[in-house]
């Protein structure tokens, strides 16, 4: 049978409020008192039931992470990163992938409602009026790499896709190069989109007239 917070109450001699106290950090507590608490609950191996606390402090200690695809090198250093500056602050990540699908955004998010205390959101392919409709209210809420248009009810990080692709396509001219050609993503992905007027740019800066044919869409 699982050890209980009155099980750790009663064999420290204080009250349940008082193992709270402790074990969320949340009051005063004399020094005699915690260390006798914490004692007794790493000899019962006690486990606080994550639920019950998030209700009592109205905190998960949980960042959802919503990214387009969780497989990848790109991915795997993305969350390895996030996790690396998550733990030592004592939080943990739920993740999810969307596989550019709107719906799949949507549905993340209403799994995730009350079980984080911020959000993380990589989603080229949405488009701002849909992130308004999707993102709760309330909830600290960081974009990346995502198109928030004139909206900045949100923190958003960003690269700089059209300076970039404006960048290799000038160096290409200055080392001679005239038949310039792209494979980009579809036009619905906000970073697709940005590569390719940063590419389209670039050649009207440089007089090359753009071929089309040579513009080819991957995934």
């Amino acid at each position: 049978m699982a050890v209980t917070i009155r099980d750790v109450a009663r064999q420290a001699g204080v009250s349940v409020a008082t193992v709270s106290r402790v074990l969320n950090s949340s009051g005063p507590v004399s020094p005699t008192t915690r260390a006798r608490v914490e004692a007794v609950a790493e000899r019962l191996e006690y486990v606080p039931h994550g639920g019950a606390r998030s209700l009592i402090t109205r905190r998960t200690t949980n960042l959802g992470v919503i990214l387009p695809d969780l497989y990848g090198e790109f991915f795997s250093q993305l969350i390895r990163g996030m996790d690396q500056a998550a733990r030592p602050s004592g939080y943990h990540l739920l993740l999810s992938g969307s596989h550019a699908d709107d719906a799949e955004v949507a549905a993340a998010l209403r799994a995730m409602r009350g079980r984080v205390d911020g959000l993380i959101l990589m989603s080229p392919d949405i488009t701002p009026s849909e992130l308004v409709k999707v993102v709760p209210t309330g909830l600290p809420v960081v974009l990346m790499n995502s198109d928030v248009g004139e909206n900045r009810r949100f923190d958003a990080l960003d690269v700089d896709n059209r300076g970039g692709a404006y960048a290799m396509v000038r160096h290409l001219m200055a080392v001679g190069h005239e038949r310039i050609g792209l494979i980009g993503g579809p036009p619905t992905n906000h970073d697709a989109r940005e590569r390719w007027e940063g590419y389209r740019s670039a050649l009207e800066d440089g007089g090359i007239e753009p071929v089309s044919s040579w513009e080819l869409e991957s995934d």
